[in-house]
């Protein structure tokens, strides 16, 4: 029975038995009273039911997140400058990339010569948060570095690019391409001249993040350049998702990858500090806190838990009183006022104020 239909019987009841009581105790004698605790039970119950389908719908909210934990390096909590769990995808535990040799003291990945693509449900098997960044680690080769190619790549069952991130080394830009909500591509480029960095052939960090109004793109934690974009569509996992793949036949681009993340926070690009990059030192971050912030319920039940605090608990600092100052300089001579009447000077020195009273004074004086 649902909350309506519940509520709809217990005023049943309640007119049952108010019936009974008008016939045994008059008609108007309870009538009142009694419509008014059916109210009541009404209000009350209905609110009772609500509570646990509402609060259902927060904690599945939580379970039911798309992006699961990430195990990152210790590096991570000094980049970003918070200690939390982060979540995203780590794609090259994804894709199963294998660990190559040590460049510059720099662990890199084996991308091999065949093509790199997975089903997206088992790269995203809950599909995409709506806003998230994206972080990859690389230096291009020469023979790679005017080539055009996906970071990144996401199709849809039709075929249809959901989201993309593109290099092109001809051009020296960034694209990031999505769908919109009517199949449409969105197209963003980014043609920043400090963006030409990126293809000199040394390690670089290409930071992109992804908020619901917008897409920035930072290289080497530096902010290059952010775009306003259109509403975009949610993500169909049906698909297949590409990652280093050069664009003209789809096979691994020929760079040096150290790594390549997805998190599912949009500030994260923002908040890299490029610790791990040469020449670069961050200090620890020292934080009492470390766990994840709980529920918005959390907080309500802890502040609703927690004592008013009366004035009286707070510090109070007792005043001293201090040395006396130097005498101040002596002030203007005033403005000369205008002639008084002597009568009514003298009357208000002796407590008379009104007409009335000056005229009764007069006359007794004068011994009318």
């Amino acid at each position: 029975m649902n909350q309506t239909g519940f509520a709809c019987a217990v005023c049943f009841r309640w007119n049952n038995k108010l019936s009974q009581q008008m016939f045994s105790r008059g008609p108007f004698s309870c009538a009142k009273d009694d419509m008014i605790h059916c109210l009541r039970w009404t209000v009350f119950l209905w609110v009772v039911n609500s509570i646990p389908f509402t609060s259902g719908m927060t904690v599945n909210e939580r379970i039911d997140h798309t992006c699961p934990p990430m195990k990152l390096e210790e590096k991570w909590p000094t980049n970003v400058n918070i200690h939390r769990e982060f979540t995203g995808f780590d794609l090259a535990q994804k894709f199963l990339l294998r660990k190559g040799t040590v460049t510059d003291n720099r662990l890199l990945l084996r991308l091999g010569s065949k093509p790199l693509f997975k089903p997206t449900e088992s790269v995203f098997p809950n599909g995409l948060s709506h806003e998230y960044s994206i972080i990859a680690m690389f230096r291009l080769r020469k023979t790679t570095k005017k080539d055009r190619w996906f970071v990144l790549q996401i199709f849809d069952k039709g075929g249809d690019t959901q989201v993309s991130l593109i290099v092109d080394g001809a051009k020296k830009t960034v694209e990031f391409l999505a769908q919109g909500f009517l199949k449409n591509s969105l197209l963003y480029v980014f043609k920043n001249r400090d963006l030409h960095a990126l293809f000199d052939r040394q390690f670089h960090k290409l930071g992109v993040s992804v908020e619901s109004n917008a897409v920035s793109v930072y290289l080497d934690c530096t902010l290059i350049e952010r775009q306003v974009t259109a509403e975009r569509s949610g993500m169909n996992v049906s698909g297949r998702t590409f990652i280093t793949t050069r664009v003209e036949n789809g096979r691994p681009v020929d760079i040096e990858l150290q790594e390549i993340l997805i998190f599912c926070d949009a500030r994260i690009a923002d908040l890299d500090r490029c610790c791990d990059s040469p020449g670069v030192t961050c200090e620890p971050v020292v934080t009492h806190n470390p766990t994840a912030a709980p529920l918005v319920t959390g907080y309500l039940h802890r502040m609703l838990s927690m004592p008013a605090q009366l004035p009286s608990d707070r510090c109070h600092c007792p005043a001293l009183k201090g040395d006396q100052g130097l005498p101040g300089l002596a002030g203007h001579s005033g403005q000369k006022g205008d002639k008084g009447d002597m009568i009514r000077a003298t009357a208000r020195m002796i407590g008379i104020h009104t007409n009335e009273q000056l005229m009764i004074c007069l006359l007794r004086t004068n011994g009318l």
